[in-house]
């Protein structure tokens, strides 16, 4: 059955008064000591997150997003003491950002440019200083065009792109923070399991974990399985127009390994005999855009569609082709032993939004998100209009909002 088109939902009906003081712009001491919401079958009850294995159940399967946020502020200072600031997006030049990062000498990059009406050389310079002495970062724009621009960077080839953002560059923080990143979060605003660089914003519902939490859902038979999906600046940015329908998507690349999408395809099948055991569970709206995407890539590799593998933002509410998820998702397998490949490597723009028929993932682990946001119609989209009942008992009962606040447990019925 094809989902139902959520264009024409005005932007007013999915959004909420949030207090500047409920804004998380620290993290607690303790990461596991965060509130944790539970919400099953319109019932809602109050807990810690380190009580998480004790609310799912043996078999459960949680996926993460094991993406790691990279250094992608740089600051250019001019000899009249203005600074241009450059965040690096992604790689215009390879898909993958670990082969990017892994560049000597030169490397482009779509980035989003600061104070860009200063800019009025050829190209910037900054001095990157190091343990092994420092070198010339040199940043040349190569066009005026609106939006992300392209920017070829050049330096001492004796480092890759990794090493120079690595000293040279900053966290970049969500811009609702209001402050420069601090020391301690280059450890708090990454997961404990992140491995994959080329975020420029972590997945915040995975902040929460820690070895004790993976300690205990591993003693209760509650397995973990890992993708990737680079989180883009696009994240943060709100939905502008009146109705949902006006607004683009941003899009992000996602790489998920071949033997995931077979433990996947095992749990639906074991799922599909109605066991309440063996649920899939995402840890966070990243996993949960991974994996809803995944089916539909798995409608287009059945379509005949091969490269390149994108999933536009309206395909769900559009397509006339409907096969099972366990179909769709052995399609993407079987395409994945035709290729010789281990990992499957897309782009997705999906937008889920009330009225999105989901097809993978029963349930959900998130943080609280921004009014006006595709996060929050994410949210509303799996629980419904339970979704106000669920922030209303937030807000009353003194839960911290956004990346660096507390999380939920959310499952549909």
């Amino acid at each position: 059955m094809r989902s139902r088109n959520p264009r024409q939902l005005s932007t007013k009906d999915f959004t909420y008064v949030l207090p500047d003081d409920r804004i998380a712009r620290y993290p607690l001491e303790e990461r596991s000591s965060s509130k944790l919401l539970f919400y099953d079958h319109s019932l809602i009850s109050d807990h810690l997150f380190s009580d998480l294995p004790h609310l799912l159940n043996a078999g459960d399967q949680l996926i993460f997003n094991e993406t790691k946020v990279i250094h992608a502020r740089l600051l250019f200072r001019k000899a009249t003491g203005s600074v241009i600031e450059v965040m690096c997006l992604e790689p215009a030049d390879v898909n993958d950002p670990v082969i990017a990062l892994g560049k000597r000498g030169h490397c482009e990059w779509n980035v989003l440019i600061g104070n860009l009406k200063r800019w009025k050389e050829p190209f910037q310079e900054a001095e990157v200083m190091t343990p092994h002495g420092n070198f010339t970062l040199r940043a040349i724009k190569n066009s005026e065009l609106n939006g992300p621009l392209t920017i070829r960077f050049e330096w001492d080839e004796r480092f890759t792109f990794a090493e120079v953002i690595d000293y040279a560059g900053k966290l970049p923080l969500p811009p609702y923070f209001n402050r420069e990143a601090e020391p301690s979060d280059e450890l708090r605003y990454q997961t404990v399991y992140a491995n994959v660089q080329g975020s420029v914003a972590a997945p915040t519902a995975g902040l929460h974990f820690t070895d004790d939490v993976f300690s205990a859902l591993s003693a209760k038979h509650i397995e973990s399985s890992f993708v990737t999906l680079h989180v883009g600046a696009g994240t943060f940015r709100p939905i502008k127009s009146e109705n949902i329908g006006e607004h683009t998507m941003h899009e992000e690349r996602i790489f998920v390994r071949k033997t995931t999408i077979e433990t996947l395809v095992d749990r639906i099948q074991k799922r599909d005999l109605k066991s309440e055991k063996n649920r899939i569970i995402a840890v966070g709206t990243t996993s949960m855009r991974t994996l809803e995407s995944l089916y539909w890539i798995g409608v287009l590799i059945l379509q005949g569609v091969k490269i390149p593998l994108h999933v536009e933002q309206w395909l769900p509410y559009e397509s006339t082709s409907a096969p099972t998820c366990l179909a769709a998702l052995q399609a993407v397998v079987d395409y994945l032993e035709q290729s010789e490949s281990n990992i499957l490597t897309a782009t997705t723009g999906i937008l889920i939004a009330p009225g999105y028929e989901f097809k993978v993932v029963d349930g959900l682990i998130t943080n609280f998100h921004q009014p006006d946001s595709t996060l929050l119609l994410l949210v509303a989209a799996f629980v419904g209009e339970d979704w106000r009942t669920i922030y209303e008992h937030a807000m009353h009962t003194g839960y911290r909002f956004l990346s660096y606040g507390d999380s939920s447990l959310l499952f549909r019925s």
